[in-house]
Formats: C-alpha cells, sequence, structure tokens
C-alpha cells in the first residue's frame, strides 16, 4: 500500500508540476510581450510629440497658455485617483487637455498632454521605463484625438467660436470617446500582460467605468471654452474650485464604492468559506464512511488471517503430535519386531515392559495436549532416577541405531556412561521424549556411522545429562537456530518441531541445554537439571500387573461390552474374560439397550462417541431402567469429560483411554463387591 502511495503521489506532483510549468509557460509567453510593447509606445509617444513640436506655432501661445499649462501640471496631476485592484491612476488633468485641445490647438494639446503624463508619474512610481510609458500613453491618445477631430470636425481653435448645436456637441462626445477609448486600451493591454489576463477582460473589468471621467471633462472642457469665448480666460481660474468639488466627489463616490466591493468580496469570501467548509464537511463524511468502510474490511481481512492463523496453529500442532507419535510408534514397533524373533524368557519380559512403558508415554503426549488445549499449566512431578531414564532410552532407541542402521550397513557404537545415581523431579515421560528425539538426532547425523554417547554426572546441585554424537556437526548460524520452531535442515523430512519442544520441556523442568557442535567433528548437548531434594527412588514401572483377586472371585459376573471399536470391544473382552466373568459384547447403543431389556447384567461397559445412540444417551436410558446399576465410562475424551455430564448420566466411573488393565480389574472387582453385597443381580454398564 505504501508503494501505491508513493507511486500516485509521484504522478500527482508530475502532473502539479505540468501544470505549473504549463501556466508559467502561458505567464512568461505573455510577460515576454510587456517590454517591448512598451518600448513601442514609449516610440509612438516620442515620434507623436516630436510631429507636435515641429508643427506647434509659438506665435499662438501667450501668458494664458502658460498659466493653463502651469495649472494642469502642478494641480492636474496632483488630483488623481487608484484604479481599484490595480497600480493605475486616472486624473482630472484630461478635462484641462482638452481645454487646451479647444483653446490652442491639437499640437499645443499633445505636448502639454506628455508633459503632464511625465509628471504625475513622479508621484506613483520611480522606474524610468514607467514614466516615459505613462508621458507616451498620453501623448500617443491625445495625437489620436487630435488627428480623429482634425479629420472629422476641421480646426479645433475654431470649435469655441460656434454656437451651441448638434456638431458642437457631436464633437465633445468623438472627443471625449476618441481619448477615452484610446488611453484604457493602451494601458488595459499592458496589466493583460502583467496580469496574465485577456485583454478584453481586463478593459471591461478595471477600465470600462472609466468612461464617465473622460465624457465630464469633455462637458466641462467645452463649457469652459465657451465662457473663456464670452468673458474671457478668467472663467478658467472661476471654474478651478468646481473641478476641485467634482474631484473630491468623485474620489469620494470610488471610496464609497471600494467599501462596497470590499464588502462584497467580504461576503463573497464568507460565502465562499461557508462553501468550503460544506464541502469540506461532506469531504470528511465521505472520508469518514470511507474510513468505517476501510475499517470493517481490516476487520474482515483480520478475522481471515485469525482463521488461517488458527489453521496453521493446528496443522503445526497435529505435525508436533505426529512428530511425537511416530517416535513413540517406532519405539513399539521396533521393540515389538524384535520380540517376535526371539525365545529367551528374560529378554521377551523385558521387551514387553518397555513396549508398556513407551505406551504410557504416548498417552501422557495425548494428555499434554488435552491440558494445553484447557491451558492448564500445573505439573506433577514425580523423582526420577537419571540413570534408569538413560538406559530406558538406550532401548527404547535400539531398533533406530542398532537394527536399522546396521541393515543399511552402518555401524553406530553406543557409549552409556552412568557416572550418577541422583534423583531429580520431573516428568519421566517428557524427559524421555527429549532424550529420543536427540538421540534420533545424533544417528541421523552420522549417516557414516560413528558413536553416540549418553552420559549423566553430578556437577555441584544439578545433573547433567549429555548426548555427544561423532557426526557431519552443523554451522554456527545453524547452531543458533535449532531451537526455532519449524527449523529443519532435514527438507521436507524434518518439522523443526523436535528440538523447539525438547527446549520448553527442559525450561518447565527449571533446566537449561546448552549446545556445541563443529563441522565433520560431532555435536554435543548438555542438559543441565536441579537435583531433587528429599525424594525417594521410584520404584520400577512397566510391569505386568497382576490381579489382586483370584478369578473364582468373579465367577458369574455377568457384563455388557458396548464399543464400535472392535478392537477395543475384543480387549475388554480378553482382560474381563480371563478374570473368570462372563461378556456379552454388543456393536451400538440401540444392540445394548435391547440386551439389557432382555438380560439381566451385573455392569455394562460402553463408548461415548458411537453411532446412532451415544454412550452418554444409553447410560440415562438404563438409569430411566434402573437406577442401581452401577455405569462407568471409558472414553478417548480423558479428563475431558465434565462433571456435569457424568452426574447427569449417572456414571459411577470415568476411565480415559488407553487404560492400563489393572484399572479395569479394579473396576469389575467393585462390582462384584456390590453384587455380594446386595445379594441381588445387579445390571451394571461400564461406559467406554
Amino acid at each position: 500500500m505504501k508503494a501505491l502511495d508513493r507511486t500516485l503521489k509521484k504522478a500527482g506532483d508530475f502532473r502539479f508540476k505540468l501544470g505549473v510549468e504549463k501556466m508559467s509557460k502561458d505567464v512568461k509567453s505573455r510577460q515576454r510581450f510587456t517590454i517591448p510593447y512598451m518600448w513601442l509606445i514609449i516610440s509612438t509617444g516620442a515620434a507623436a510629440s516630436l510631429f507636435a513640436a515641429v508643427r506647434l506655432q509659438s506665435a499662438h501661445l501667450d501668458l494664458r497658455f502658460l498659466l493653463l499649462a502651469f495649472i494642469t501640471l502642478v494641480l492636474g496631476s496632483r488630483l488623481s485617483v487608484q484604479i481599484p485592484r490595480l497600480s493605475s491612476h486616472i486624473s482630472v488633468s484630461d478635462t484641462l487637455i482638452f481645454l487646451t485641445m479647444l483653446l490652442y490647438g491639437g499640437d499645443a494639446a499633445i505636448l502639454l498632454a506628455a508633459a503632464e503624463g511625465l509628471c504625475s508619474s513622479f508621484r506613483f512610481s520611480r522606474k524610468a521605463m514607467t514614466i516615459m510609458f505613462n508621458s507616451a500613453v498620453m501623448a500617443t491618445t491625445t495625437f489620436l484625438t487630435v488627428s480623429v477631430m482634425n479629420l472629422f470636425f476641421g480646426s479645433l481653435a475654431e470649435l469655441p467660436h460656434l454656437d451651441y448645436s448638434v456638431n458642437y456637441v457631436s464633437a465633445l462626445c468623438v472627443m471625449a470617446l476618441v481619448q477615452y477609448i484610446a488611453n484604457s486600451g493602451l494601458v488595459a493591454v499592458l496589466a493583460a500582460c502583467k496580469t496574465d489576463q485577456p485583454v478584453l477582460h481586463t478593459w471591461t473589468k478595471y477600465y470600462l467605468w472609466t468612461s464617465i471621467t473622460y465624457f465630464a471633462g469633455a462637458s466641462a472642457a467645452g463649457i469652459i471654452a465657451k465662457l473663456v469665448s464670452v468673458v474671457g480666460f478668467f472663467a478658467v481660474v472661476a471654474i478651478i474650485p468646481i473641478i476641485v468639488f467634482v474631484y473630491f466627489t468623485y474620489r469620494t463616490y470610488l471610496k464609497n464604492i471600494e467599501v462596497v466591493a470590499a464588502a462584497a468580496k467580504a461576503e463573497a469570501e464568507s460565502a465562499a468559506r461557508a462553501e468550503a467548509a460544506k464541502a469540506q464537511t461532506e469531504q470528511a463524511e465521505r472520508h469518514v464512511e470511507e474510513l468505517n468502510h476501510y475499517i470493517v474490511e481490516q476487520e474482515r481481512i483480520r478475522e481471515q488471517f485469525t482463521q488461517v492463523e488458527k489453521m496453521s496453529a493446528l496443522g503445526e500442532l497435529a505435525s508436533g503430535v505426529a512428530h511425537d507419535f511416530n517416535n513413540t510408534l517406532a519405539g513399539i514397533l521396533g521393540r515389538a519386531q524384535l520380540l517376535l524373533g526371539t525365545k529367551d524368557p528374560e529378554r521377551i519380559e523385558s521387551g514387553l515392559k518397555i513396549i508398556i512403558k513407551t505406551a504410557k508415554d504416548g498417552a501422557k503426549t495425548i494428555k499434554r495436549i488435552q491440558d494445553f488445549a484447557r491451558q492448564r499449566r500445573d505439573h506433577d512431578f514425580q523423582p526420577v532416577d537419571v540413570s534408569q531414564l538413560l538406559f530406558d532410552v538406550s532401548e527404547i532407541t535400539r531398533p533406530r541405531w542398532k537394527d536399522r542402521a546396521e541393515s543399511e550397513s552402518v555401524h553406530i557404537n553406543l557409549n552409556l556412561q552412568l557416572r550418577s545415581n541422583a534423583l531429580i523431579m520431573g516428568d519421566e515421560s517428557e524427559l524421555r521424549e527429549v532424550l529420543v528425539n536427540m538421540v534420533f538426532n545424533a544417528v541421523d547425523a552420522m549417516p557414516d556411522g560413528g558413536t553416540l554417547t549418553l552420559s549423566a554426572q553430578k556437577i555441584a546441585e544439578h545433573v547433567e545429562i549429555s548426548v555427544n554424537d561423532t557426526g557431519i556437526g552443523m554451522s554456527e548460524e545453524v547452531r543458533l537456530r535449532i531451537f526455532d520452531p519449524f527449523f529443519t535442515t532435514k527438507g521436507k523430512t524434518g518439522m523443526g518441531l523436535g528440538l523447539a519442544v525438547g527446549y520448553g520441556i527442559i525450561r518447565r523442568h527449571e533446566g537449561t541445554v546448552a549446545v556445541e557442535s563443529e563441522v565433520g567433528r560431532g555435536t554435543s548437548f548438555r542438559i543441565q537439571l536441579p537435583i531433587a531434594k528429599s525424594a525417594v527412588k521410584p520404584k520400577p514401572t512397566g510391569e505386568l500387573p497382576n490381579p489382586v483377586r483370584a478369578h473364582a472371585q468373579l465367577v458369574q459376573t455377568k457384563i455388557l461390552v458396548v464399543d464400535d471399536e472392535e478392537h477395543v470391544r475384543d480387549l475388554l473382552h480378553d482382560i474381563l474374560k480371563k478374570e473368570g466373568c462372563e461378556v456379552v459384547l454388543a456393536e451400538g447403543g440401540r444392540e445394548a439397550l435391547s440386551l439389557f431389556e432382555s438380560e439381566t447384567f451385573d455392569a455394562i461397559f460402553t463408548d461415548v462417541g458411537m453411532p446412532g445412540m451415544s454412550g452418554w444417551e444409553l447410560a440415562r436410558a438404563v438409569r430411566e431402567r434402573n437406577k442401581a446399576i452401577p455405569l462407568a465410562v471409558v472414553t478417548g475424551w480423558g479428563e475431558a469429560v465434565g462433571s456435569h455430564e457424568r452426574k447427569a448420566a449417572g456414571v459411577d466411573w470415568v476411565v480415559a483411554k488407553p487404560f492400563d488393565t489393572l484399572h479395569i480389574i479394579e473396576i469389575a472387582q467393585e462390582v462384584f463387591r456390590r453384587r455380594e453385597g446386595s445379594h441381588e443381580s445387579v445390571n451394571a454398564i461400564v461406559a467406554a
């Protein structure tokens, strides 16, 4: 996602840069005409001024012209008003230039206009080019106006001597119109180049309204010219207060316009801000909606990912269980195959004890999984004889390091060094599982044979158990990762769980494990476990159970066994039959209930998970018919069976699979005692 965001951002930045560059190019394409345009107008104005100076007849100029010029340059240039939102100005000097045009002709007006533009520019600019441009604009526009007036109305100086007529009024209107269009047009072109706006847009927005000043000025000049022709030149002086009054009135009017424009602008900005706020609110709502959708989508993805993780963890757990059981089954299968080829009673008895012990280890593996599922953390540790532990491991793994290896022409020598009789507190099955896995790894590390050493020695308050091999060894990188879950060097044949599980077992026993290895020299695992304090050496385990009662005691005890698994059903039959019980078999709950209703039993053994009718349903059905009959449940769920289920079904015993034959015999003896104590037939159901 981050990479996509960066790509989009770069694309957006690129588009923005393209837009800016394009706009910048457009601006530059227009602004590059500004300087040439200004020089063109300056040249035109200079030519117009030179033309007027050559044609000017100085004999017609008098002191009154000088007074008029003085008033125009000093007073007229100061009475100016800035055009709103632009740096340009307009002044009342246009009225005086129109008056000069009517009294002294066009040439004098052109020169006076150029001089007025030069003087008025000093008030708001110090740039030489700007000053020359403003002077040239006044000269050029006045030259155009004079040319048009001479073309259509003849000599300008003769116009004031005519009566008020349509011709005179038309002349004044044409004079104002030409001066307005020429002046505002030339200035609008320059403003458009500087502001990067179309010329027509600039002219209509900023200069259209200035037409009133030109028409007012032309009208005032026409009236003054008429007064001068009647009462003399002093009419010009008399009209100056009127011009000043009109100027300040007009200036106040422009200020009011600016205030109104500012208010309108503020209102427009407020409306724009409100619109922007509304747009932002809508955008925020869209973002919230998108965010909610994103959160929902993330939750869905997280749930899917969690489900995948659960399935992965389930697969890993199944792999771990398969790994442990393959080790257990390897010991049982290998030992059983060895017993098939021997007739020595002592070796047969010893082998059977090892098979029993290995099978019990497998049962404890299942119990650990069930404990994990219930998140139990308690450990029922017992004293463990280290020497006996190592001896058992050597015998359990014998089919792997001796028989199978020799069948592949690989010779591995086992060196068993028992230099300590110390006891440790722990779970013998778990510790055996760890050591068996290490032995199997050592055998795999010696494909060409070698020496496998199992040793135990006391070091201070600990017992150190070592598993050494002379195999291929491992690199430092591999050594640092061997306890990582699912790390394996065996490819598809290994799951990478054995040492990881073993490390956890050692840590639960408050022990430590260290590994030393060198490529080509072998590997050494050293496990240190704390020595048990005040522990009693355990009695040897794995002996075949002997019933405490004679067979005759259970004679005529009739038991019904119910299980859908034939091998479990036959096993219970053989155990009970050996003790002298009469055993009746049933494959399911409905068949058992039918037998129960037609015959009399002292006990019934039933499985829980059976098709059609479960063991719980069978137990409840039997309880409805007989409240006193003993009931027992033998189930693969073991301790996971809840007490409320047991109480609801009225079950007397719950036995976990795999079960011990002694436990089954003890239940049968208890059934016999209850029958003898009540002196009546009791149907006993043993739920399996």
